[in-house]
């Protein structure tokens, strides 16, 4: 289950890198893609409802391990403050792919699915009329910067290496895995602090539309001109490319 996660988050992080890519190169319109788009184009691919079932499936498989991670704490994070609040962050990973899960089963059952739209700017005009309603938004950006930074961390300290079994790989492939993954880990790290900064904007303003997600993050890198997003759309593709290999040579802690 934790394979099939791995690769159905490779698939994912794969077409929205293309989509990027192609939208930097000017052979499609706007930039605007996310990860519910990207399981959408399947759709339209031969088989598509198998594979959209297939995709609901791996997630689920995702969120399943990192449920088993942080209940079984097979990465050995103890019960400590820090443990705990690592353990609670492999279960906030799984939660995370739940709607994008649920999303590509009724893509898959029914053909049609609602996109999640304007989820994150409703959840926090909620939250905006809470007392201190601001300041925790603004939390919430810094945490979300903090994780984007903390993804550009392990591709330069090489921490992602040890999720990967590269023993059957030859050298040279163990060093393309290593680049791909540093590539990927930056790339992602760099969306992420850019989500996390539209949250901030939204505390500072009170303003639940300042909120952003992927594609404010891609209309945001396209204006800084089309070489800037396809930078990162590349980096993209490097972590989908990653994954995938990390399904096909998993480390798998406590089983």
């Amino acid at each position: 289950m934790a394979r099939l996660g791995f690769a159905a988050i490779g698939i994912v992080y794969l077409l929205m890198g293309v989509l990027a890519l192609l939208a930097a190169a000017g052979q499609s319109e706007g930039a605007r893609t996310d990860k519910e788009e990207a399981v959408h184009h399947l759709q339209d691919l031969p088989g598509g409802s198998i594979l959209l079932g297939l995709i609901a499936f791996g997630l689920l498989g995702y969120i399943i391990w990192r449920f088993t991670q942080a209940i079984r704490d097979t990465e050995g994070k103890g019960s400590g403050a820090k443990g705990v609040g690592l353990r609670l962050w492999y279960i906030g990973s799984g939660l995370f792919y739940s709607g994008l899960a649920l999303y590509a089963a009724r893509l898959a059952l029914n053909g049609q699915a609602s996109q999640g739209g304007n989820t994150s700017q409703s959840l926090t005009a909620k939250v905006l009329g809470w007392p201190n309603g601001d300041w925790l938004i603004i939390l919430l950006g810094l945490i979300i910067i903090g994780s984007g930074l903390y993804q550009i961390y392990r591709a330069y300290a090489g921490k992602f290496q040890k999720d990967v079994n590269a023993t059957s790989l030859s050298p040279g492939q163990q060093r393309l895995v290593y680049r791909a993954g540093q590539v990927g880990f930056t790339a992602r790290g760099i969306v992420l602090g850019i989500i996390g900064y539209f949250f901030v904007q939204a505390g500072q303003q009170s303003r639940a539309g300042a909120v952003g997600s992927t594609h404010e993050a891609f209309d945001l890198l396209a204006s800084m001109g089309s070489f800037v997003l396809g930078i990162v759309a590349a980096g993209l593709i490097a972590y989908g490319l990653f994954m995938l290999v990390q399904a096909r040579y998993p480390v798998l802690r406590g089983i």
